[in-house]
C-alpha cells in the first residue's frame, strides 16, 4: 500500500511549525510514507509574515516552504503534493489543485463571503476538505459546518479526540461526502500518532488524487508510536459510538 500525509505544516511559513521542510520530508520517508501534502497557513490564517506586507508578497511566502520542499523531494526520495489551509473563524479547510499563479490572479477571494470563496475555488477545480470540523478549542466561538461548499471530511485527526474524530466521520456520512485522514503535523517525528490515507497505486498527481478519492480507492488509516519508543505500529480505527 502507498502511503500519503494531507495534513503537513512546515517552519518558517506555518508559524505554529517548529519542523523544517527538510526535516519533515526525512521523518515521512524515514516511515515509509510515499508522498505528503504541503498544507501550510493560508494568508488568512497563522502565516508567519506581516498582515500589512502586499498580496503578492504574501502570497509568495505561503508557497515558498512548498517549493523549497519540490526541490528537495527527489534527493530524499518522497513525492510532495500541494495544498493550503484556509480559515473562517477558527474553523480550518484543506484546498488542493490551486497553485502560486491562481492565487495572483484572484486576490478578489479575500473579499468574498467565506462560502462563497470556497464554492468559487470549487467552480475553478479545486477540491476542498473540511480539516477536524469538531474542533472546539477556547478560542473557537462555535462550530460551523459547510457541507454543501466542500467534498470531503477529515475523519481522522491525529491531534484531536476519539468523539471529536467520532463526529466528522458521523458529519461525512450524514452528508455523502468524502473521507480523508491527516496528522495535523506541525513537527515531524516530535510526536506520538499519525494519520494518513492510503491506496494500492501510488498518486501521481491531483488529477490521479482527485480521481482515486471519488472512485473509492482510498482508505484513511492511523499509526502510534509503540510505547513512545522509535518503532511506530498501525493501530485499529474504532470511532466512538455517539449517544
Amino acid at each position: 500500500m502507498y502511503r500519503y500525509e494531507t495534513h503537513l505544516h512546515t517552519s518558517p511559513v506555518s508559524k505554529c511549525a517548529v519542523a523544517t521542510v527538510r526535516d519533515s520530508l526525512e521523518f515521512y520517508k524515514s516511515q515509509g510514507y510515499d508522498g505528503v501534502f504541503i498544507t501550510n497557513h493560508f494568508i488568512d490564517g497563522n502565516i508567519n509574515i506581516d498582515k500589512d506586507v502586499p498580496y503578492r508578497q504574501k502570497i509568495e511566502f505561503h508557497f515558498s516552504d512548498y517549493e523549497a520542499a519540490l526541490d528537495m523531494s527527489e534527493e530524499i526520495g518522497i513525492k510532495v503534493f500541494l495544498g493550503t489551509e484556509m480559515h473562517f473563524e477558527g474553523n480550518h479547510f484543506l484546498v488542493f489543485g490551486l497553485d502560486k499563479q491562481w492565487f495572483l490572479a484572484h486576490p478578489e477571494v479575500m473579499d468574498m463571503k467565506f462560502s462563497d470563496r470556497l464554492n468559487f475555488m470549487r467552480e475553478e477545480g479545486a477540491f476542498i476538505i473540511h480539516a477536524h470540523p469538531f474542533d472546539d478549542r477556547p478560542f473557537i466561538d462555535h462550530i460551523k459546518l459547510l457541507p454543501r461548499c466542500v467534498d470531503a471530511v477529515e475523519v481522522i485527526n491525529a491531534t484531536k479526540t476519539p468523539f471529536q474524530n467520532a463526529m466528522a466521520n458521523f458529519y461525512a456520512e450524514a452528508y455523502g461526502l468524502l473521507k480523508t485522514a491527516g496528522s495535523d503535523n506541525h513537527s515531524a517525528g516530535n510526536r506520538n500518532d499519525y494519520a494518513g490515507i492510503e491506496c494500492e497505486e501510488p498518486i501521481e498527481g491531483f488529477s490521479d488524487f482527485v480521481e482515486k478519492a471519488r472512485a473509492g480507492k482510498l482508505s484513511v488509516f492511523r499509526i502510534a508510536r509503540d510505547n513512545k519508543e522509535s518503532a511506530f505500529k498501525d493501530v485499529s480505527i474504532e470511532f466512538q459510538k455517539l449517544p
